[in-house]
């Protein structure tokens, strides 16, 4: 009790959960021809209300003044993001209090600015009219690429995931802007049909601290990989 007490603490006080869009999955016959692509970022979802910056959760998050300083005056939606495969570190930055100094290395990607009117590149236009007049380095809109055939959007999901990416992320780019989980968002998630050996099972950090953290495997190729999503709470 006291551990969880003190990651949430961590983290900032409560400012109310914020009603946000979220993502269902992609079904390979499903035609997303027309629609707008961009990686899925591994970091930490970072809404801003206009004036406090809140996690998918509501809690606040408390980056330095100079990182929010120029910040617009309306909501935007985002992921906190390093590079790939940084989650843990991520993680680490945002919850610090105290090394403000390490957020330097945080880049708020844009994906969504709440409650504009027109369809997703409309809205993101409100963003970048914004930053053009108050240029800001550390946040950017992610680049949403228009998928021009299924074979298109295999190709973006194999250079994403040979970078050892998540996956991708598809959006309709004609609908208004909606909260909940919607079929005009999609995640596109690189699945391998395949065996492989337990090596090791790796210890858990942040929330999973003292339960599995992933397992590290070996294909019959000889491939080292290391697993770490699918598991339920209760099997780690």
């Amino acid at each position: 009790m006291l551990l969880t007490t003190l990651l949430l603490a961590s983290f900032g006080s409560f400012a109310g959960k914020p009603d946000l869009f979220l993502l269902k999955t992609y079904d390979n016959s499903k035609d997303v021809v027309g629609w707008v692509m961009s990686e899925k970022l591994d970091g930490i979802r970072g809404f801003w209300n206009g004036q406090e910056l809140l996690t998918r959760g509501g809690k606040k998050l408390n980056p330095p003044k100079w990182f929010i300083q120029n910040y617009p005056p309306f909501a935007i939606d985002g992921e906190l993001w390093t590079k790939r495969g940084d989650f843990e570190n991520i993680s680490s930055i945002v919850r610090s209090t105290k090394s403000k100094e390490r957020w330097k290395d945080i880049t708020h990607h844009v994906f969504e600015v709440p409650n504009q009117t027109g369809g997703l590149l409309e809205r993101l236009s409100t963003l970048k009219t914004y930053l053009d007049k108050n240029p800001t380095p550390h946040l950017q809109i992610l680049k949403q690429t228009t998928v021009k055939s299924k074979q298109h959007l295999q190709d973006f999901l194999q250079q994403v995931v040979k970078g050892e990416g998540e996956g991708i992320v598809v959006r309709n780019p004609d609908t208004f802007y909606e909260t909940g989980r919607l079929s005009s968002a999609l995640k596109v998630k690189k699945y391998f049909d395949t065996e492989c050996r337990v090596l090791k099972i790796l210890p858990g950090k942040g929330k999973y601290l003292g339960k599995m953290g992933s397992v590290l495997c070996q294909t019959e190729d000889g491939k080292q990989l290391n697993i770490g999503s699918g598991f339920k709470d209760k099997d780690r």
